[in-house]
């Protein structure tokens, strides 16, 4: 990338410094440049993607950099919108602290970069979502698992027969299956999946 910008002292500065706040292992996998045309007003932005976050690397009032880092499990949807002279990249991204929930949502985009360039950094956030929203299918899929499993039934002490469950416990099972279904409408789950679920929620009453 730096050989690409070569001759343009700003945007190797731009990327040395992106180079500096990596973290241990962590390399670029795609970086894209805003066209000088689209940033008249303001410096020019460069984007990359890492194999831990997507960067956005801005200038600025005062001088040097400021960063602003998304986690790939923080990322939620990335969209891009190539023209004919650049294209348009945005982030759109949740701001909750664990990647099994979905906290508030908030978005970035960059407009003016090189297509080519914006190109090679989407195809790197896409690998990244599709990998990230399966782990969270997954870990949603394990916790309702769990908390289906934990569902408790009266017994009596010799063991023999089921009481019926309290009002409480019939509430806790339809907010079971609620979520379930919730899952399945989100593509979480596929039919097979819920089914299966969906039997075992009611079966442990």
């Amino acid at each position: 990338m730096l050989k690409e910008v070569q001759g343009e002292t700003r945007l190797v500065k731009a990327l040395e410094q992106l180079t500096s706040v990596l973290l241990p292992g962590e390399t670029i996998e795609a970086c894209a440049v805003q066209r000088r045309f689209f940033a008249l007003s303001h410096r020019r932005v460069v984007v990359a993607a890492t194999s831990g976050r997507f960067v956005d690397m801005r200038r600025s009032l005062f001088g040097g950099f400021h960063p602003i880092s998304i986690r790939w499990q923080d990322l939620k949807e990335v969209r891009i919108e190539v023209g004919p002279l650049a294209a348009r990249l945005t982030i759109i991204f949740f701001g909750g602290p664990d990647l099994a929930i979905a906290g508030n949502q908030s978005s970035l985009t960059v407009s003016g970069l090189r297509k080519s360039q914006a190109e090679a950094v989407y195809r790197v956030c896409q690998a990244q979502d599709q990998a990230w929203r399966e782990k969270r299918r997954v870990r949603e899929l394990e916790e309702l698992r769990a908390r289906s499993g934990a569902i408790q039934v009266g017994s009596s002490p010799a063991g023999a027969g089921l009481d019926s469950p309290s009002d409480g416990g019939r509430e806790d099972v339809v907010a079971r299956l609620e979520k379930a279904k919730a899952l399945l409408d989100k593509g979480l789950l596929s039919d097979a999946e819920f089914e299966a679920l969906k039997a075992r929620i009611v079966n442990a009453l």
